[in-house]
């Protein structure tokens, strides 16, 4: 049995996002960001989930909520992080991670796209030094070529097409997929994620095309392709609201929100 907590679901903006704040709210499609107000599941950390077995705790990605992320939740425990692509809102909370690291060292699993991008933004974190100091975060940074055990987890790395990025990857953890930014993805990439207990799958928005992520309407077919038990559409922007667009759902499907932990 695995559990899933599910530490933010929203995207690079958040949400409420922060233009939407400055502007009164007055064009916020659906009136999500005034519901943030008193209800909680409205209010969306950017993208990254935690995943917990046999007293092992995988990161899949490390947002740049991530502070927050881990006070909400109480984590006092990382053995390892994986991370899907090279964008800020899902590496930019590697800082944090000094905390977890003062006794040993923690491997953090990308492409080598990914891998460069993120020695690139945070070099101090990679430099050869003298001694470390415990403001630095002790990481390695590991190429993930193949499925591999990462902390106790089978983890398949899933290539998939998002923006300009050559090395995106969705994940097979055991039997949960875990994709959370998308646009396409080819038939090879599908194969790896049949029969899954558990489809985690981006959902940008409801109706306006994206160029770089599915909508609501494509999530949704391709979640009937992949046909898994269950499916939670996460990295969502302040065009979906829970209650109006969920009647689209299959019964099998629904969207995830900051705070919800499932049984896997």
């Amino acid at each position: 049995m695995m559990e899933i907590t599910f530490l933010g679901t929203g995207t690079s903006h958040g949400v409420p996002p922060l233009d939407c704040v400055m502007e009164g709210y007055r064009k916020c499609p659906k009136g999500v960001c005034r519901k943030a107000l008193t209800d909680p599941r409205h209010n969306r950390t950017r993208t990254s989930v935690l995943l917990r077995k046999g007293g092992k705790t995988l990161i899949a990605d490390v947002s740049a909520d991530f502070r927050q992320q881990a006070i909400r939740h109480g984590i006092n425990k990382i053995d390892a992080i994986v991370l899907s692509h090279g964008h800020i809102d899902h590496f930019g909370g590697l800082p944090d991670i000094r905390s977890y690291t003062e006794k040993r060292q923690l491997s953090a699993y990308a492409s080598s796209e990914t891998i460069d991008t993120v020695t690139q933004a945070f070099p101090y974190m990679f430099e050869a030094r003298e001694g470390h100091g415990k403001g630095i975060p002790r990481i390695r940074m590991v190429e993930l070529c193949g499925a591999a055990n990462i902390a106790g987890f089978k983890v398949t790395p899933v290539p998939v097409t998002h923006g300009n990025l050559r090395e995106c990857l969705g994940l097979r953890i055991d039997n949960t997929g875990y994709v959370p930014d998308v646009k396409y993805m080819s038939a090879e990439s599908e194969k790896l994620l049949m029969g899954l207990d558990c489809l985690i799958l981006n959902c940008l928005r409801n109706k306006r095309e994206h160029r770089t992520h599915m909508i609501l309407s494509q999530s949704i077919r391709l979640a009937r392709r992949l046909a898994p038990k269950r499916c939670y559409f996460i990295h969502m922007t302040h065009d979906i609201d829970y209650t109006a667009d969920s009647e689209k759902l299959d019964s099998w499907m629904e969207f995830s929100y900051d705070g919800l932990v499932i049984k896997v």
